[in-house]
């Protein structure tokens, strides 16, 4: 089995970090930005180090490559993604950028004997902080892939158009068009040309720090929907009009979304979680009865069962009175859970259990580049603690002997899967 440097990957975690450092501890490195630009460069100047070829195709995504002993096989690829989120942390995506990395710089050093070329990549604009949605370029890489019913969701043209919450004049094309690293769609990941593909990332929860094990054995990507729940009211003076008389949006909002914890919490299944993180009020003045009310829920399990019982208590808001309020209940959006490749988390189980780490299986709460990757390659994912749990914010952390551990599974994994002609 071989090992990982630790003092290798610290130096990466220190100097990726100087690129968007916010200045508590945390970064906010938007994709397509001079951030992003400096985080590439720097990708650049230690992969052409060890030789690799380096990549870019007409999303920016990046592919840094270095040869195997048969030319004409597949290219096994790792990576994720270098962008964050505002405010982020330090460890999310670009652990798994670095991990592979890595994993490249490692073989080079010991001249560790493989077959197929391997590869890191950058994918870009995972997170949407700029130009949403989330997961954008392996969206659009895996388009062809996707099931028909989401597979609009990311359509190129569409995408395209996506406008920046900075700059509502800037659009993701438009600044795609003069972004350092824009290269040809001949570039593409393709299964054509790649075999299968491996990303590292933190776990983003507090499930393996809680349970005291050092790797997480990733199973899958657990399904999600989005809904929007809208009140209508009817809008008067904060100070004039009678309480009984009234049709507080918000009022009903606020009670219905009670009625919900109650009545999903009543389902007991304590692996369900569901989240109202974005509400919009109207007309938003401390005067005014607000004659709207329009609060999001994630919902998020393994078993499409379970987020049917869900949905079905949302489609019983409409049907209840709520302060006079009129309620609607819209999908935004939701996915199927993703299951990993068997075959590859074998590799990656194998490689846990010979390193002699502790581990357990687990699976994603979060969307990764791998969920979208999986529909037109095998694929699958490990995982590292998360300090306290926390990600998507400056506290959040993963020691450095952590992320040395996860990219020394990450080798063995991908050293296991360059044996076998196809994943």
């Amino acid at each position: 089995m071989y090992q990982c440097d630790e003092k290798r990957m610290e130096d990466k975690i220190k100097t990726f970090a100087q690129f968007g450092d916010a200045g508590h501890g945390g970064i906010t490195r938007y994709s397509l930005s001079e951030e992003a630009i400096q985080a590439r460069d720097e990708f650049v100047r230690r992969m052409q180090a060890i030789g690799a070829t380096i990549e870019t195709d007409d999303l920016a995504n990046m592919y840094a490559t270095i040869p195997g002993s048969d030319p004409n096989a597949k290219r096994i690829v790792m990576g994720s993604h270098c962008d964050s989120v505002k405010n982020g942390g330090n460890y999310d995506g670009i652990l798994g950028v670095m991990g592979a990395m890595e994993v490249l710089e490692t073989i080079v050093a010991n001249q560790i004997p493989h077959k197929h070329p391997l590869t890191a990549v950058i994918f870009t604009n995972e997170e949407g902080s700029e130009f949403p949605p989330c997961m954008m370029c392996s969206g659009i890489l895996a388009h062809d892939y996707m099931p028909e019913r989401f597979r609009d969701n990311f359509a190129y043209e569409k995408m395209m158009q996506s406008k920046s919450i900075l700059d509502p004049e800037m659009t993701f094309g438009k600044k795609l068009e003069t972004f350092k690293y824009k290269g040809d769609i001949q570039n593409r990941m393709t299964p054509e040309k790649y075999q299968a593909m491996f990303e590292l990332h933190i776990e983003q929860g507090p499930i393996l720090e809680d349970a005291g094990k050092d790797v997480g054995v990733v199973t899958c990507v657990l399904g999600q929907m989005l809904y929007r729940v809208k009140f209508y009211g009817q809008a008067a003076h904060a100070g004039t009009f009678p309480m009984k008389k009234r049709h507080d949006a918000f009022h009903a909002a606020a009670e219905a979304l009670c009625w919900l914890h109650d009545e999903i919490d009543q389902l007991g299944h304590e692996d369900l979680v569901y989240t109202t993180g974005e509400v919009v009020i109207h007309p938003c003045v401390n005067t005014v009865i607000p004659d709207f009310f329009d609060f999001s829920i994630d919902v998020r399990h393994e078993n499409p069962d379970v987020l049917n019982q869900v949905r079905e208590i949302l489609q019983k808001l409409p049907q209840k009175e709520w302060k006079g309020c009129r309620c609607e209940v819209e999908l935004g959006w939701n996915r199927d859970t993703v299951y990993w490749n068997k075959e590859l988390v074998g590799y990656v189980r194998e490689a846990v259990e010979e390193l002699g780490y502790s581990h357990m299986d687990i699976n994603s709460g979060a969307g990764h580049d791998a969920q979208y990757i999986s529909y037109m390659l095998p694929t699958t994912m490990i995982f590292v603690p998360s300090d306290k749990g926390l990600s998507h914010c400056e506290p959040e952390h993963t020691s450095v002997k952590q992320c040395t551990q996860g990219a020394s599974v990450l080798l063995n994994a991908v050293l296991k899967c360059d044996q076998k002609d196809e994943a």
